[in-house]
């Protein structure tokens, strides 16, 4: 392999590689505007530049292929002096418009500026006009003016979304982007494209004028919107409620993560959180927790004695997280003779070839591997015609709404015919109004936990933020539960409880928190006559 030193350090890198890549390799970053790793390279912005010995001419770092002997400078005066004076080109028709550009504080421009720019205009000329503030489509704003032409927007519909919406038109200083006559910016992952932009040019609707970024806390977590369970980061903030209508998610940026959506997120998931802070539940009006669970659990134990001859029956939920699921089925299932099951039917929704999958779930292949889910096991419809013909006399669902299986005239029947019937769960449902107990519970922000992806990837979820101020975690409700029905449950945290999970079934085997890490792990999951490590 061809090795070369840069700032002075020795790499051997493979023939193909670029010198900005095996930079990277060393931990040096080279600034870039129009290079990005998943993309092709266009080598027009210019600010890579670096010097190479032996080369009369600056060179461009994400486009000169590394050679064996090659001696690189990265931060020479020479290197500095180049980028410098591509960033006064670059600044020659860009607007002065930082204090209201939504880019302000995670801008290139702004960075590289202040990194190595520091120069003093010369510019005299009165700068060009182009549009500003147009919508191009139902989540990115434009403005064209911003735009230092780095291409990467257009490199992304063309081959990420294979959509081909952006194009670059006229020539010299009138250069604009653009899209082409009719189109609109409306393909499935049109978000992503404000994620790659260095500059302010491409900017989210939803997120415009709401926060300052610099405001803003950052958490890494999952999508909960479909099983592929795409890596990503939620930005909020908690100590400005009037704020955004009080919302405390404000937006989601998708997380590098190679093995499940390398840079990129769908706009389902990355639009889709307003649930989270509207339309959540509040506790029976007329109760406490310490009354409800109270209640509950007798009704439980007499259940488990059969003082009461009751059946229960328990609708889990594939939103739910892999502890909670071993919960679930170690208390109900295993202490109470439940039957349980978190086979819900629900329409496919929209899916394709690349990170959209069709069940809308984030943790079904969790569930099937406990057992809660997949062929033999009961599913919701069954358990709710059991409790309708009075077969089932306690019924417990979580977060599931009822009313999408039966109308609500049977929804009123169940609730009359039931000895016990229990709702937990995020959000307000029709559900909600029939059930004797409502537990409002807390959202997989608010909780510590795991995913199994459908490629059979753990990956933890993280809690970003605290529950509602009446809402309680899934999973310390039910160790509550079991406490009281002095059943042994497995620990007093999620990390514990995984352990014990762990321990008993074997596609986890080995693992803990530690080793699934940010970027998840394979499961051993069984094949016909092989072991083989989904990925």
């Amino acid at each position: 392999m061809p090795a070369l030193t840069i700032d002075g350090r020795r790499i051997d890198g493979p023939d193909g590689r670029t010198v900005i890549q095996a930079a990277e390799q060393l931990g040096i970053f080279i600034p870039r505007y129009c290079y990005h790793p998943g993309l092709s390279i266009a080598g027009n912005c210019r600010i890579c530049l670096v010097e190479v010995e032996k080369n009369p001419k600056l060179q461009i770092a994400c486009n000169t292929p590394v050679a064996d002997g090659m001696v690189v400078h990265t931060t020479s005066a020479k290197a500095e002096d180049g980028r410098r004076a591509v960033l006064e080109f670059l600044l020659a028709n860009h607007p002065l418009d930082c204090p209201v550009c939504d880019q302000s504080g995670e801008c290139d421009l702004q960075n590289f500026y202040m990194n190595f720019g520091l120069y003093d205009p010369r510019f005299r000329e009165q700068k060009v006009k182009k549009k500003k503030a147009v919508a191009i489509g139902p989540h990115v704003m434009l403005d064209q003016e911003r735009c230092i032409l780095c291409s990467r927007c257009v490199r992304f519909t063309d081959e990420i979304s294979r959509t081909g919406e952006f194009g670059i038109f006229n020539r010299g200083d009138r250069a604009e982007l653009g899209l082409y006559p009719g189109e609109r910016l409306d393909n499935p992952y049109s978000g992503n494209v404000v994620d790659i932009c260095p500059v302010g040019a491409l900017t989210d609707r939803d997120f415009r004028f709401k926060a300052r970024v610099w405001y803003l806390s950052s958490a890494p977590t999952v999508c909960n919107h479909c099983a592929q369970g795409c890596n990503v980061d939620v930005h909020y903030m908690l100590d400005r409620p009037h704020l955004n209508e009080g919302a405390r998610v404000l937006r989601l940026k998708p997380r590098y993560n190679a093995d499940v959506n390398q840079w990129w997120m769908c706009d389902e998931g990355r639009y889709g959180f307003g649930w989270m802070d509207k339309g959540r539940l509040n506790r029976n009006a007329d109760s406490t927790w310490e009354q409800a669970i109270a209640s509950i659990t007798a009704e439980l134990a007499m259940i488990r004695e059969n003082r009461t001859g009751s059946r229960l029956g328990v609708i889990a939920s594939s939103q739910l997280t892999t502890e909670e699921l071993f919960l679930i089925r170690e208390i109900f299932q295993g202490a109470l003779g439940a039957q349980v099951t978190a086979s819900v039917p629900t329409p496919p929704g929209s899916s394709d070839t690349f990170l959209i999958k069709a069940d809308k779930n984030p943790n079904t292949l969790g569930a099937t591997l406990l057992g809660l889910a997949g062929p033999g096991t009961p599913d919701a419809p069954g358990l709710v015609a059991e409790a309708l013909q009075g077969r089932i006399d306690v019924l417990w669902v979580f977060g599931h709404d009822l009313s999408k299986l039966i109308d609500e005239e049977h929804l009123q029947e169940l609730s009359r015919k039931l000895r016990l019937f229990v709702f937990s769960g995020t959000n307000e449902n029709p559900t909600v109004a029939w059930s004797h107990w409502v537990l409002p519970t807390a959202a997989y922000l608010e909780k510590d936990g795991t995913f199994v992806n459908c490629h059979g990837r753990i990956q933890r979820v993280g809690r970003a933020f605290p529950p509602l101020p009446d809402s309680r975690e899934d999973w310390s409700l039910l160790l509550e539960i079991a406490g009281r029905l002095n059943h042994a449950a497995a620990g007093g945290s999620p990390q514990e409880i995984f352990l014990q999970l762990a321990t008993a079934e074997a596609p986890f085997a080995g693992l803990s928190y530690e080793q699934i890490g940010s970027d998840g792990a394979p499961l051993m999951l069984a094949a016909p006559g092989t072991e083989m490590a989904a990925s």
